[in-house]
């Protein structure tokens, strides 16, 4: 059935938490941020390193390479480079000659729904082998058609300064849903595409790419339960309502059963003062049971008791919250049985990697086998910082110990290295995206070059266009960059695929034709609305890959000096550049796969991947220089801070893969049990599966886990992507050494065996190519265990598996 893009700009680990109330924001240390893979209604179509001196300049790109870094390093630079963006025709955003103003995404989805009615029409109408041959290339438009709108609309609503805009944007959104439902009733395309599948199996018409798009829709329409008896279907889509209303507001609601700790300022003994008395009033300290201020009690209070008592408040949610996450859970269950389905992770696995909660369960059994001789080392260290603190020969770690203990380590190896902050003057905005291009250009062979926004293009004038230009095929994607902080910009870092790649067919720019609209100057412009494409060629043109990259980062207004970014910023903006080197390479010629479009448990591989890079000196060399002497950046400090931030990884790991069985419990069939009790689960898994104490009796951490709605069964998504960007790492980069994160030759591996394909590969076959393991091409419980046996921390010994 159809469905939109949306979920994609949600999918990435860092920008996940925007999904959660602020208030509770900070309290989710112990949560892997993420975003909402909902399966919704709207179904279907959807560090030891020699250092490798790097030349940084492109051959023959001297000055674009110089004028990339200049208009994000330089406020005068970019105030004349950006002239052209404020005088003359207003051509609509992200030349959309629709959007030029709030009015015009009425006209966008009015004229989106003529032609998207008319495809249906003309699919519901074959009869002939040829009409047949067309209908996946007919349901394929139909979905690209519907996501134009949706994604533009979805991307305006969220982050537009003009209200009218945002609100037309609403509206536009809504219409295109509204749509969508009476498509989610329409039995007969499910028909006609079984029929055009039996067809091609036996012509054998259909390529690679359109033989997965069909894969892909008959997956959908059949988990939309559109073929089920009327009643049933009623109940179907009643209970799909239920859960998106209950979903958010589990996530928008959810609270501590106590708000509010009083104490003594004498037991806060060890917090920062300022802090205590900004909480303190008439002699005594309200501390917030949840948020930064007891996080910060957590690390820092020495009083064990005190402890205990804000660790057991933080970690206990209210009884109204609990409630919300069974309905949740419940209805789920119930919607999933419905679907003729044993548990609603088996039916949103289903078009994962993973196929069934048994492989889920059977990678993350093998990832905890391996870490756990980790975290057991990194108990040892913490049971030390507690004896030596305590004078007690044999002391027991309790819950409320980790965060102190870990905080005392790490304080104590930090004060022995330099300032990590010390790092940001290597690191201007303008370099880091400089060496991204520079990078990609060894790699893959394209680059960034700056090209001037027109009047109305964008949606803020701090907003950098860059075209991205191939070695061979020219211009191949148009990226959005808009990287600075401002009042009431969202904080989190975002990835926004606002057009896909697909191939303009040309039937349809001859239908283009006769469009009399005087808004376009020709037939292709019609027929993509304005907005990026290729030269025309002898089957029609490509829609360009159009996206949106979001951040944060911090300028001084109204000095002259560059943005500079933290070494974690800088990871940040390469595991975003990820998604968007995926979306820039994975030019299929069906919208449906291009990309991100891809199963959600491998769309993080290459945005996760790119951390590695970040982190790699022949990589560093091809940009990281102060930004007032140029002198290059000792990579010593890197070494120093990677090896703080994995002080205690396997910690963060083990409750990573905690969380996640949890997830697959909570949406197994055990909520259809009369006896189900979620905190329960919990606590259980924690025991049989932790090395870490497990939280004490009492509490309910779980009722804070909202990830649990937007998640669904795929929370273990992120876990296992890390295993499998080491993996590509180790094997296809050489994990850096000899200049292997920059050579060509790997980079066209990876290329050509994964990110070329978007979706339209199975992924197992893509890792078992680009691997060069042919134990992967089936996938199944084998594969996903051998996955989990490969771990994530690296210790020699284990690279051979």
């Amino acid at each position: 059935m159809f469905k939109s893009a949306l979920p994609r700009p949600w999918i990435c680990s860092r920008c996940i938490q925007r999904q959660m109330p602020a208030r509770l924001q900070r309290n989710h240390v112990q949560a892997t941020s993420s975003a909402s893979l909902e399966e919704t209604t709207h179904l279907g179509l959807k560090a030891s390193h020699s250092r490798i001196p790097i030349n940084g300049v492109i051959p023959g790109a001297q000055h674009n390479d110089r004028t990339l870094r200049q208009i994000f390093d330089s406020p005068a630079f970019w105030k004349e480079f950006s002239q052209s963006s404020k005088a003359g025709r207003n051509i609509g955003l992200f030349q959309n000659r629709y959007l030029t103003e709030p009015r015009g995404f009425e006209d966008f989805a009015n004229t989106t729904l003529r032609k998207a009615k008319k495809i249906v029409e003309k699919v519901l109408a074959a009869s002939s082998a040829d009409q047949y041959h067309r209908v996946v290339k007919d349901l394929d438009r139909l979905s690209d058609l519907l996501c134009r709108v949706i994604d533009i609309s979805d991307f305006v609503r969220a982050t537009h300064p003009d209200r009218r805009m945002q609100a037309a944007a609403t509206r536009a959104y809504a219409m295109m849903f509204e749509y969508m439902n009476v498509l989610n009733t329409t039995t007969g395309l499910a028909k006609q595409l079984d029929i055009a599948i039996e067809q091609s199996s036996r012509m054998a018409r259909w390529g690679e790419q359109e033989q997965m798009v069909a894969e892909i829709l008959k997956r959908d329409f059949a988990k939309s339960a559109i073929d089920l008896p009327r009643a049933e279907r009623e109940r179907f889509v009643t209970l799909s309502q239920e859960i998106s209303e209950v979903g958010p507001d589990f996530v928008d609601y959810m609270a501590p059963e106590k708000e509010h700790l009083i104490f003594q300022s004498s037991r806060l003994k060890g917090m920062d003062p300022m802090l205590v008395r900004k909480l303190t009033q008439w002699g005594q300290v309200t501390l917030p049971s949840v948020g930064g201020p007891a996080i910060a009690a957590l690390r820092t209070v020495q009083d064990e008791a005190t402890r205990n008592e804000i660790f057991k408040a933080g970690r206990t949610a209210s009884r109204a919250t609990l409630e919300r996450l069974r309905t949740l859970l419940t209805k789920r269950a119930e919607l999933a049985k419905l679907s003729r389905f044993e548990s609603y992770a088996q039916l949103t696995l289903k078009d994962k990697m993973a196929k069934s909660p048994e492989s889920v369960n059977g990678f993350l059994q093998a990832l905890s086998k391996d870490n756990r001789s980790v975290v057991e080392a990194e108990v040892v260290d913490l049971i030390m910082a507690k004896m030596i603190e305590t004078n007690i020969s044999h002391p027991t770690l309790q819950p409320w110990d980790k965060e102190y203990y870990m905080s005392h380590i790490l304080s104590s190896v930090r004060s022995k290295s330099r300032n990590p902050d010390f790092l940001s003057s290597y690191f201007s905005l303008g370099r880091v995206m400089q060496g991204l291009s520079r990078l990609f250009s060894r790699l893959y062979g394209i680059r960034f070059v700056p090209h001037e926004s027109l009047p109305g293009e964008t949606w803020n004038s701090d907003v950098r266009r860059l075209d991205v230009i191939s070695e061979t095929d020219g211009h191949v994607a148009v990226l959005y960059c808009d990287l600075f902080s401002r009042p009431g910009k969202s904080p989190n870092p975002a990835h926004f695929t606002l057009r896909c790649s697909r191939l303009i067919r040309n039937d349809e720019i001859q239908e283009a034709a006769s469009s009399t609209d005087p808004i376009f100057s020709s037939a292709e412009e019609a027929a993509n609305d304005g907005m990026a494409m290729s030269k025309p060629h002898s089957e029609g043109v490509m829609q360009l890959p159009t996206i949106a990259l979001i951040c944060d980062f911090a300028t001084e207004p109204g000095s002259h000096k560059p943005s500079l970014l933290s070494f974690s910023e800088v990871s940040t903006l390469f595991h975003e550049m990820g998604h968007a080197i995926h979306s820039i390479l994975g030019r299929t010629l069906f919208q449906e796969v291009s990309g991100t479009r891809c199963a959600t448990d491998f769309a993080e591989l290459p945005s996760v991947l790119m951390e590695h890079f970040a982190a790699d000196p022949s990589v560093l060399s091809l940009f990281a220089s102060h930004y007032e002497t140029d002198q290059p950046l000792p990579y010593e400090m890197v070494a120093e801070k990677l090896a703080l931030d994995k002080k205690f990884e396997g910690s963060d790991i083990e409750n990573q893969i905690i969380l996640s069985m949890v997830d697959q419990a909570y949406h197994s069939s055990l909520p259809l049990d009369p006896s189900f009790n979620t905190t329960k689960v919990y606590h259980d898994l924690q025991r049989s599966h932790g090395t870490l104490p497990p939280d004490p009796a009492g509490t309910s951490w779980q009722g804070f886990f909202g990830h649990l709605y937007g998640y669904g069964g795929s929370y273990y998504s992120y876990l296992f992507d890390r295993v499998l960007a080491k993996r590509v790492w180790q094997k296809v980069f050489a994990s850096g050494l000899d200049g292997g994160a920059v050579d060509r030759a790997n980079g066209e591996r990876f290329k050509d065996d994964v990110l070329k394909w978007g979706g339209a590969r199975d992924p197992w076959k893509c890792l078992s190519s680009v691997l060069r393991d042919e134990r992967l091409e089936g996938g199944g419980q084998s594969a996903m265990g051998l996955v989990g046996s490969w771990g994530i921390k690296g210790r020699k010994g284990v690279t051979g598996r």
